[in-house]
């Protein structure tokens, strides 16, 4: 390709083994050539590669325009974006040229004008495929002229032409991207006029700009995202041109716990300090990605808003960020992230969680407890027993020493704040608890050990066997029965007040 760089004039490319090729058959060359190699390609898309991508593919293959459907946080942008790989590195084009005029094929005025009156001296530029990528978000203030194009009269003054002279126009960003890929993010948000005004270019390639007869065949990749919710909220996409849109792709959520982890631990952004001083054990990872599956599932929530991805990304960078807080206060040199640090990602849940109607009368803090609290106790059965079950055994109860201290009277209060030896002493005054940890899981470190013993007590409360009253930083751990005799008269309303 460096060679190819040199080249500096219409002469000097004609004597190459350059042939004009459109974009959707570039697209596809190259995409042929990725799966010949056995190469994946759209690096970064994880859980897509055995639905979305496959049809992504196909629709290339076919050179068919694009429309992603899906919920937000789906990956439809990035996916969109990752197109620009299968474009060659380097495009030659008659330099000066503002819509990339192939020099073997100009499709404007001045590109027509170069070759006729400069020749083979015509002058080559190269652009590079990141180049070629044009990206515009659908808002309702959107107009034609944004998109196609207007009439300047002001570059009329200038060059004293008439209005009825093509080099007046002021090619919008459509025009704009030829030989390249053009995505319309949230495309029904799109005035259903600006849509209509998308027909002749995407059938018949050609433009219409105020009152000129003029056809422009252009070279454009299209690609489209939309929120199949805003069809009923917003807008929706008008029916002609989405009968213009050859292939729709549907987008979803990760599938597993694995798979969306695997995500989130690619998209969370943290500095080199956190990674080396705050270790994340694979429960709190896990814990992170089920309250999202539960969010995805809760009567709470609005399933067709969607639960999108950001969420687990954000929740798991203000996980490591409490816990690297406790140990800033407590100046620490490390530590590890523990279940009360959940605390610290309730305002990421908050913001990405749209409520129905019961879900607003419980309150979004309260929702996100909720959620919480399902992922631990969805979780606790896959380390340990299940406490309902261990009820109705007729084997020992494994939990009942550690429920019996708490029966006893006893409390325990885990504070945000909790330095690491007062936090490792509380846990171990508890009776019974680091023995159960210790025989379903005798191999962990200290660290893990800690956690385990924590997660268990977060766990037993959420199948009922202990209370866990909510503390401004913290937890509060009792025994079930006497804190339902102990209950204030208004100790719910109180409760209820800090959501």
């Amino acid at each position: 390709m460096t060679n190819k760089l040199n080249i500096k004039t219409l002469g000097q490319l004609k004597k190459t083994d350059y042939k004009s090729r459109s974009v959707k058959d570039e697209l596809r060359a190259n995409l042929i050539l990725q799966l010949k190699k056995g190469e994946g390609g759209f690096e970064g898309i994880v859980g897509f590669e055995d639905t979305v991508i496959p049809d992504l593919q196909t629709a290339i293959l076919s050179r068919h325009n694009i429309l992603l459907l899906g919920l937000r946080g789906q990956a439809k942008t990035r996916i969109a974006r990752l197109l620009v790989n299968l474009l060659d590195e380097y495009m030659p084009y008659i330099e000066g040229s503002e819509l990339y005029d192939d020099p073997l094929n100009p499709i404007s005025w001045f590109g027509h004008h170069e070759v006729l009156t400069k020749g083979d001296d015509t002058p080559i530029a190269w652009v590079h495929r990141s180049e070629r990528y044009t990206e515009k978000l659908a808002t309702p203030d959107v107009t034609v002229a944004d998109l196609i194009g207007d009439v300047d009269p002001i570059k009329a003054a200038t060059m004293k032409l008439t209005y009825s002279d093509e080099r007046v126009i002021h090619f919008g960003l459509i025009p704009r991207a030829h030989r390249g890929i053009f995505v319309i993010n949230e495309l029904p948000d799109l005035q259903a006029r600006i849509q209509v005004s998308l027909f002749n270019i995407l059938q018949e390639r050609d433009i219409q700009i105020r009152g000129f007869k003029l056809r422009l065949p252009l070279d454009i990749q299209f690609v489209f995202t939309a929120n199949p919710e805003d069809y009923t909220n917003r807008g929706s996409i008008v029916t002609p041109l989405k009968d213009r849109i050859e292939s729709q792709i549907l987008t979803h959520y990760p599938r597993t716990v694995d798979i969306s982890r695997q995500i989130t631990q690619q998209e969370a952004s943290l500095t080199p300090e956190q990674r080396s001083t705050i270790e994340t054990d694979g429960l709190v990872k896990n814990l992170v990605e089920q309250i999202a599956f539960e969010a995805r599932n809760s009567e709470y929530i609005d399933k067709k808003s969607g639960v999108s991805a950001r969420l687990t990304i954000s929740a798991f960078e203000n996980l490591v960020s409490n816990a690297e807080r406790r140990m800033l206060i407590n100046h620490e040199t490390s530590t590890f992230v523990r279940i009360s640090d959940f605390l610290g990602v309730i305002p990421a849940i908050t913001g990405k969680i749209e409520l129905v109607y019961e879900g607003e009368l419980e309150g979004p803090g309260k929702v996100a407890n909720i959620l919480i609290g399902k992922a631990i106790k969805t979780l606790l059965i896959q380390f340990f027993p299940d406490p309902e079950k261990t009820k109705k055994a007729k084997a020992p109860n494994p939990y009942a020493e550690i429920i019996n201290w708490f029966g006893d009277g006893n409390n325990l209060s885990v504070i945000d704040e909790l330095p690491q030896q007062e936090y490792k002493k509380a846990l171990n005054s508890v009776t019974g608890l680091k023995v159960l940890v210790k025989k379903f899981h005798p191999r962990l470190t200290e660290n893990q050990e800690l956690l385990l013993m924590e997660f268990v007590l977060h766990g037993l409360s959420e199948f009922s066997q202990l209370n866990k009253g909510f503390l401004d930083n913290g937890f509060a751990f009792s025994d079930m029965f006497n804190s339902l005799f102990n209950l204030q008269p208004d100790e719910d309303d109180q409760d209820d007040d800090r959501y």
